[in-house]
């Protein structure tokens, strides 16, 4: 098995590669002086450099990242107001974790929460409980946890035992992060396969996987395989089903990572959050929709019932009492205090009008894509702000994934990758349109594709050899 991070002598089989250069432009001119300061890249220098040689040593070799706001892979903020990020700088150095020592941050936190069980319909917002995370992997570790150990303890005269092994019910389009939980927290991974024109879980397929070891079904609002909603509405209904004819009570989480701050402003009567009283969780990112930079998710249980009060710790620390139930313990508060002042900074008609902006982008994206007549849509950026889109069947010179790196000669990344189990058969390329990503870009995107169109088709045949090597696939 190969390390996670591996040096250029163990990647390529080449001798390392030499130290860096350091410029007698870097830091104070001298160009009379030799490049002989080489730091060495993987091992620490012997001494210390100028701030201003570091700093330029490190921004040289960034300068060769993509350029973020090209980015049409991520789902992750990349604009934010200057004023926000005065805040962060103001708070990059608070832990969040030192409540007694920074109370207003916690306030802060305590006060995005209860906005949160507001926006999503909880019965009572002062009783639902919740906490902020570094983002949605660890928001939905912390409900599959919950889910667990509510099962558990509904279980204690059977579980543990060989007979009653958890299992959790999700479609095969889930984020990765749920495979790693049933890993991590061993939970049988139950999925529900693609099939046909079906990009997602289907309701009563995902009730017939359900028994009673079934510690609960993630239902996803905002597939990243294509923007779509799951049905939670169904997914509760088919639930309600199951437990007349078996008594089975089984919870649905919602995985709202992205569509949880989405539907509230853009589809406020799709019912598929606290209304639904199947639905004891619900996660999002505050580092997508929710419009802050990269660093923080939040995770929301219904009522204290959802979340076992043994997953709480009361931590006595730094000379206050504590009650803590996320994974991490120190991490910067400066998202946390970002995603507050973009709730109060937008308010709901704010964030009406951002998301709205989104979704016309990416709806006036692929109506024009789709116009140049070689492509075919699957989504069309109506429910996420998201769509995907593959070559059409009579397009036989070239694949998504010729277009994929076509584009990226142009500065533009859009991820092309196959689709899972039952329909492997099906490559796309996948458009996240964001706050940023205005109409003007989407223009220079479209021009630039119907640029590279005439010599794509002129190809051959495709030029991907290898279709499971050249999938970019990012969540």
């Amino acid at each position: 098995m190969s390390p996670l991070h591996q040096s250029p002598a163990e990647r390529y089989g080449k001798p390392d590669e030499r130290p860096l250069s350091v410029n007698p432009f870097y830091g104070e001119a001298n160009p009379t002086a030799g490049m002989t300061d080489a730091p060495p890249k993987h091992r620490l220098p012997q001494g210390p450099l100028a701030p201003m040689t570091a700093y330029q040593l490190v921004r040289d070799e960034l300068m060769l990242d993509g350029n973020a706001r090209l980015n049409l892979a991520t789902f992750v903020t990349t604009w934010m107001e200057p004023q926000a990020g005065v805040l962060m700088d103001e708070c990059r150095d608070k832990n969040m974790i030192d409540k007694d020592e920074y109370p207003r941050t916690a306030e802060l936190e305590r006060r995005c929460v209860a906005m949160l069980a507001d926006l999503w319909n909880a019965p009572d917002p002062s009783t639902a409980v919740g906490c902020s995370t570094t983002g949605s992997s660890e928001a939905c570790m912390l409900a599959g946890m919950a889910l667990k150990r509510r099962w558990a303890l509904r279980n204690a005269d059977r579980y543990p035992s060989r007979e009653a092994r958890p299992n959790l019910v999700m479609g095969v389009n889930v984020q990765v992060c749920w495979e790693k939980f049933c890993n991590f927290w061993e939970v049988e991974a139950r999925q529900v396969p693609m099939e046909g024109e079906r990009f997602h879980l289907d309701p009563t397929a995902a009730a017939e996987l359900c028994d009673e070891n079934t510690i609960g079904v993630v239902g996803i609002l905002g597939s990243t395989f294509d923007g779509s909603y799951e049905p939670i509405a169904d997914l509760c209904a088919a639930l309600d089903e199951l437990q007349a004819h078996t008594g089975l009570d089984i919870p649905v989480h919602v995985d709202g990572a992205s569509g949880a701050m989405v539907a509230p402003f853009l589809d406020p009567d799709l019912a598929w959050d606290f209304r639904l009283p199947r639905v004891a969780s619900i996660n999002t990112s505050g580092h997508k929709y929710g419009l802050v930079y990269p660093g923080v998710g939040w995770a929301l249980w219904r009522d204290a019932e959802a979340l076992p009060e043994e997953l709480v710790f009361r931590v006595n620390y730094l000379g206050g009492d504590m009650p803590t139930f996320a994974l991490n313990f120190s991490r910067p508060g400066a998202q946390v205090v970002a995603q507050y002042y973009t709730f109060l900074r937008l308010g709901r008609e704010g964030y009406r009008a951002v998301q709205q902006a989104t979704r016309q982008v990416a709806r006036g994206l692929a109506e024009r894509i789709e116009a140049l007549g070689d492509f075919q849509l699957l989504t069309r950026g109506d429910e996420l702000p998201v769509f995907a889109f593959t070559t059409a069947d009579d397009v036989k010179a070239y694949d998504v994934f010729d277009v994929s790196r076509r584009l990226r000669e142009r500065g533009w990344l859009v991820p092309a990758y196959t689709f899972p189990a039952h329909r492997e058969d099906l490559a796309v390329l996948r458009v996240v349109c964001r706050n940023g990503f205005s109409s003007d870009l989407a223009e220079l995107l479209v021009e630039d594709l119907g640029r590279l169109l005439p010599e794509l088709r002129q190809q051959a045949h495709p030029a991907t050899r290898d279709r499971g090597a050249a999938t970019g696939f990012h969540h």
